[in-house]
């Protein structure tokens, strides 16, 4: 990326954190910010080896969709990423999937780099970090960084101990041996204890396994179960969601049809 685009990446991120709830210096809760900015949040457990995540416009709706089985932090991370697409690409394409390449940063892509430059730029601006330093880590120039530093980061801005080390890389924070050294003691004291040791949140190198549907939802899943465009099975799964079954909507059924569709990828049947 050349340097004009970066800065017009970054004019974009800061743009869009304004608009959220901050806490000292992160983001508060960036899923509550995609649903007050009326994008339809879809969060699914579709287990570990599946895609991370997808951004999609449908009509009027823009639609996200992530991944609970993953790690609390890198669930964040990939929200983030999603909103880099719609802020920077989604008016030129219909959809972005994304894996566990495109999130690592190990795809050549060029969307999918500035993605993730936008989400790095979204969860740890350069400047909250310089303040964060500033202000929390008074020795940093005479001792640099322990692996509870960056355990504090994390609490802090919602990120993984990677995005942690790897923005501070880039922002020359820290150097490749320093950063080396920094992993090391995270291999050997392991993220969530040096969560625990510095009162962190813990939760963020868990999976959530969560699942949350916007109620709208129910509406789009009984159209198409009403139109043959996907199964019973698929109609269940949604409404148990919900805590409903297909008696508490039956005076809307028109049809049971079993026919299946790409729907169902959309909300829980990409296990397969």
């Amino acid at each position: 990326m050349v340097n004009s685009r970066k800065r017009e990446i970054r004019r974009q991120a800061d743009f869009f954190r304004e608009k959220c709830k901050i806490s000292r210096y992160g983001i508060v809760n960036l899923f509550k910010e995609c649903e007050r900015m009326e994008y339809k949040l879809i969060r699914y457990p579709l287990g570990e080896n599946s895609d991370l995540g997808f951004t999609l416009k449908r009509d009027n709706d823009i639609i996200i969709f992530i991944n609970t089985s993953s790690r609390l932090s890198r669930e964040i991370f990939t929200l983030a990423h999603e909103i880099g697409h719609i802020v920077l690409h989604l008016n030129g394409e219909q959809s972005f999937i994304d894996n566990h390449a495109t999130i690592a940063g190990q795809s050549d892509d060029e969307k999918e780099k500035e993605a993730n430059y936008f989400a790095a730029c979204l969860l740890m601006p350069s400047d909250e970090i310089e303040r964060f330093i500033d202000l929390e880590l008074p020795d940093f120039e005479k001792s640099g960084l322990s692996g509870m530093d960056i355990a504090r980061m994390m609490s802090e801005f919602n990120v993984s101990y990677d995005v942690a080390l790897n923005r501070l890389e880039s922002l020359g924070k820290i150097d490749s041996r320093q950063k080396v050294c920094l992993e090391t003691e995270k291999a050997e004291k392991r993220v969530g204890n040096l969560l625990r040791s510095i009162g962190g949140n813990a939760r963020l190198n868990i999976a959530g396994n969560e699942i949350d549907i916007p109620h709208e939802y129910i509406d789009y899943v009984i159209y198409n179960y009403n139109h043959n465009a996907i199964p019973k099975e698929t109609l269940e799964k949604v409404l148990d969601c919900y805590q409903l079954n297909i008696e508490d909507i039956s005076d809307r059924l028109v049809t049971f049809s079993e026919t299946a569709d790409d729907l169902d990828e959309l909300i829980g049947g990409l296990e397969d």
